[in-house]
């Protein structure tokens, strides 16, 4: 038989038939990925970056970050991760190297942490595994705190050395030759 309909009609029958395609999909993606890094002022350069994340429980989901660092991000009172979190942390979790600037305050310090303790994965017995060089005390202090409250009950051990001669005394006088 003939089927009758106006030429809206025949449009809509058109549109439904089509499967949206991967390609499509994909710049529908890549579009709401851009609104949501325009909607948090993240300006980002390069190729090949990965998405950014909304909340912290993302980390375990898609990165496998120790679950009791998660317990510590949550205990700590981090509730969503602010715009440098939100995207240096993926970055750094896929291996990526970052150059990254934000204010005073708005959480630098836990977006590099993170991804350094689920790096190391675990504790092990090999001496310095990482190391954080800070131009100040000051900041040297506040990223050792951070990193002690990120890293309790995992096992590691966090240290922070701002003289030679305490370091000589408190890993022994071979500490200068050994690490």
């Amino acid at each position: 038989g003939i089927k009758w309909m106006s030429s809206l009609e025949a449009k809509f029958e058109d549109a439904k038939d089509k499967k949206p395609t991967a390609e499509k999909l994909e710049r529908l993606r890549r579009e709401k990925i851009n609104r949501f890094r325009h909607q948090h002022k993240i300006n980002i350069q390069g190729t090949d970056l990965p998405d950014p994340i909304a909340t912290f429980d993302q980390l375990q989901k898609e990165y496998k970050v120790h679950p009791k660092i998660m317990e510590n991000i949550q205990a700590a009172g981090f509730r969503v991760p602010t715009p440098i979190q939100m995207q240096a942390i993926p970055v750094m979790l896929h291996g990526r190297e970052l150059l990254a600037s934000a204010p005073t305050g708005s959480g630098k310090t836990l977006a590099f942490c993170i991804p350094l303790l689920t790096h190391l994965k675990q504790p092990r017995n090999k001496g310095f595994r990482a190391l954080i060089i800070s131009p100040t005390r000051e900041l040297a202090s506040q990223t050792h705190r951070e990193l002690v409250r990120l890293a309790e009950g995992t096992g590691f051990r966090i240290h922070m050395i701002h003289k030679a001669t305490e370091a000589a005394k408190k890993f022994g006088p071979k500490s200068s030759k050994k690490f």
